[in-house]
């Protein structure tokens, strides 16, 4: 019989061709195992398994603030994976994927006859967990028409082999390791915290079985943009725990009951909570990372060595400061328009508009093209669908690029830092109004006039050098060198037969007696004052210094104030503590920069501190009081420069000390007028509405309730100045109540045992003792 049917040329020709098949198939299975189409991973390099891992940026509580990467992705151990993440996952995936060595026959059995003969599309697939991690981990190459088939067969070769090297539940770890969600997010506790702001460990049972059914088809059960489709995934996920029991019925009816509910957290670069503070770190540990090298003799590479960033801010009170900024800025903006109405110079002022036309990317991309300045503006000219920012969402208009560039040209930007001032680390920096759109660090990138707010540092040097603090002077306007007649830009000082005393006139911030007080000083003596709080850009050597017309950026500013709230010591702002590899080992240790040496005696300090409370009580800023109802011990100054083109505010308490500063981008555009752009209308709001969060915050009672020193008795009297007086001056300079308090003054030692020197030594030309 067995003869007979050799000799039946069907089925001897049957039997070429399968034989025939089955060679083929052995030889093109040889070809892939053996690396023709691509070398295949051995059992030794699997068990060395080495992925890519987004660094984390932490804020001072270990929260994850950012994080950089080429694919988001944050390791976790198996002892992290919750029973209920790992029973969904199974259920879901691979039923039988403690029975199978990696390949699933029966699966694969199912798929031929159901999918693929009877055309059943509601059979399932026959891909396992250990088919999909060796997918995820090397990915599919393009082979053409027999692409599919050779991938295939290298990841049935791969998966055998992890079998093999890893336990079931080390392959489980790797799995939601390695397996991409939605978004760009590869790894279950980069999902976990971008969906739901919570560690795997944390994820509640109906959690977990939305990130197990975006499995499926990441883009299309994305539970961000399609909630409805992603919620019925989720249910069916729950039903089929409940089908292989891992659920009872009722509680997977009890589970599909509830909402879906997101807690979304991007940690895309340009979005997300402090991204100007992320770009500055990133670019301070690209650089410190070039001088270290790991174990095999490698530099760290900051977006695949999966590195921990420490870092000092806080981040409650970095939500709250970009709060602060965004309310106040998007009213700020809304007077800013309409006191110009349709004459703003970003529409008005051809010149400013084109200037900002030819730095734009768009005009720089087609001038490297070759195209003249007339074909490149017809180019910008033409008119296309565009999203614009505003404080109102995203606004899709149909502009031309120049129109886009004036859109952007009219928006006011601003910058925040505050520190600690015991130490300099930085507590909140906020670099502008929206990263996306406005890449600017108006903190650290920025110099600009400081206005009024250096006027501090004038009265400091002043008494340091042994001015009394009730010397009074005129407000008359005096002609200095080239010209030059400063004046007061408030009706405080309009009479010039008044006089005022040093805390008065800061209070009031006084333009004709700072210049005065700098010019009794010594400019030298100023400048080298600033030196010693820390500021090191350039301070030009002429009278008007003293109304703030140097260009310093917030991180100096802060820096300079912080010593009056910590004994004299000036700390310059850091804000990276340290920097550790992927298993906590740490690389890195930086430590605060606070100066060895006082830069002013601690009565100076008193003194200055005192004067500018004084500022908050009854000065410039006392809107802090009567408008915001702050009643923190606050020192502060407020600051504007020439043309209303910035406003500046310093607000001190004993333990934060926070600069705000508002402006436009292009200098050639300032505020309409003083009423607006004044510091105390700009600028002081932001750092009103922050100490306003704060104060309704009881986590930040530290520093809401803290009081300064009250000033001595000697020093309170020193401060007792007689009232201002038209014509008195003399008068009170031989004084009784003057001579004791020269005799005082002259008495007084600072911590070196220097004597001061005593205002009326110097004004009766006597030289100082020392």
């Amino acid at each position: 019989m067995l003869a007979k049917l050799k000799n039946n040329p069907i089925i001897r020709w049957a039997l070429i061709i399968i034989s025939s098949l089955t060679g083929f198939f052995l030889l093109f299975f040889a070809s892939i195992y053996f690396g023709l189409f691509g070398k295949i991973p051995t059992e030794s390099e699997l068990s060395s398994l080495q992925q890519n891992k987004a660094t984390q940026v932490l804020a001072s509580n270990g929260e994850l603030i950012g994080k950089f990467y080429v694919y988001d992705r944050q390791p976790i151990d198996f002892d992290q994976l919750p029973s209920h993440l790992i029973e969904a996952l199974i259920a879901t995936e691979d039923a039988r994927f403690y029975e199978h060595d990696g390949i699933d026959n029966r699966s694969l059995g199912r798929v031929f006859f159901k999918s693929i003969l009877l055309q059943d599309d509601s059979a399932g697939g026959g891909s396992t967990i250990t088919l999909q991690l060796a997918k995820n981990i090397y990915g599919r190459k393009d082979y053409g028409i027999l692409g599919i088939v050779i991938n295939k067969m290298q990841e049935a070769v791969i998966a055998k082999r992890l079998e093999n090297v890893y336990s079931k539940n080390e392959l489980v770890q790797l799995y939601f390791n390695t397996v991409p969600f939605s978004d760009n997010t590869y790894g279950i506790e980069s999902a976990s915290m971008k969906f739901f702001n919570k560690h795997t460990m944390d994820l509640k049972l109906e959690e977990a079985a939305v990130l197990v059914g975006m499995l499926k088809a990441s883009h299309y059960y994305n539970p961000r943009i399609f909630p409805e489709r992603s919620r019925l995934r989720r249910d069916v996920v729950l039903m089929q725990m409940a089908k292989y029991d891992y659920l009872s019925t009722p509680q997977a009816e009890e589970a599909k009951m509830l909402p879906l509910v997101l807690d979304y957290r991007s940690y895309s670069h340009d979005k997300g909570i402090a991204p100007y503070f992320r770009e500055q770190v990133r670019k301070d540990v690209s650089g410190i990372l070039d001088t270290l090298k790991n174990k095999d003799g490698e530099k760290y590479n900051i977006y695949r060595d999966g590195l921990i960033v420490h870092t000092t801010l806080n981040y409650e009170m970095q939500q709250l400061a970009e709060e602060a900024m965004i309310e106040h800025m998007s009213q700020l903006q809304n007077d800013h328009e309409k006191s110009y109405g349709n004459n703003g110079p970003w529409n008005k002022n051809k010149k400013v508009l084109m200037d900002a036309v030819k730095r734009s990317s768009r005009y720089q991309k087609l001038s490297k093209e070759g195209l003249s300045e007339e074909q490149i503006l017809q180019r910008m000219e033409q008119k296309h669908s565009t999203d614009l920012f505003t404080y109102d969402g995203m606004e899709t208009k149909n502009v031309s690029s120049i129109d886009s560039i004036a859109h952007y040209l009219k928006f006011l930007n601003s910058g925040l830092l505050a520190v600690s001032p015991k130490n300099g680390a930085v507590q909140a920096w906020v670099g502008g109004v929206d990263f996306r759109f406005f890449k600017y660090d108006h903190v650290s990138q920025s110099k600009r006039q400081v206005g009024s707010t250096f006027k501090p540092f004038v009265y400091t040097a002043a008494l340091e050098n042994g001015m009394d603090p009730c010397t009074y002077f005129s407000v008359r306007e005096v002609t200095y060198d080239k010209g030059w007649t400063p004046s007061n830009s408030s009706s405080e000082g309009d009479d010039p037969n008044m006089n005022y005393n040093l805390k008065t006139a800061l209070s009031k911030s006084m333009n004709t007696i700072a210049v005065k007080v700098l010019m009794e000083t010594g400019i030298p003596n100023v400048i080298r004052q600033a030196r010693d709080l820390g500021i090191e850009s350039d301070l030009p050597a002429v009278p008007s210094i003293a109304l703030g017309t140097a260009s310093l950026n917030l991180e100096e500013m802060t820096g300079a104030y912080s010593a009056y709230a910590n004994d004299g010591y000036a700390a310059k702002p850091f804000y990276i503590s340290r920097i550790e590899d992927a298993e906590g080992n740490v690389l890195a240790t930086f430590k605060p920069k606070v100066s060895e040496r006082k830069a002013f005696s601690e009565d100076t300090r008193k003194i200055m501190v005192n004067m500018m409370q004084a500022t908050v009580d009854e000065g410039t800023a006392s809107r802090l009081r009567y408008s915001y109802g702050l009643k923190n011990d606050i020192a502060g100054k407020t600051g504007t420069t020439q043309d209303n083109k910035d406003g500046w505010f310093v607000g001190i308490t004993p333990e934060l000390v926070c600069v705000t500063w508002v402006g436009s981008d292009d200098h050639r555009i300032g505020f309409r007028n003083t009423g607006i752009g004044q510091g105390a209308n700009s600028a002081l709001p932001i750092f009103a509405k922050l100490m306003q969060k704060m104060n309704g915050n009881s986590s930040f009672n530290a520093i809401t309730n803290a009081r300064f020193q009250p000033l001595s008795s000697e020093l309170a009297n020193l401060m007792e100045c007689p009232p201002e007086e038209r014509d008195n001056f003399f008068e009170r300079l031989f004084s009784g109540k003057n001579k004791d308090r020269k005799n005082r003054l002259n008495e007084k030692t600072d911590e070196e045992g220097k004597k001061k020197k005593g205002f009326f030594k110097r004004l009766f030309g006597k030289k100082d003792d020392n």
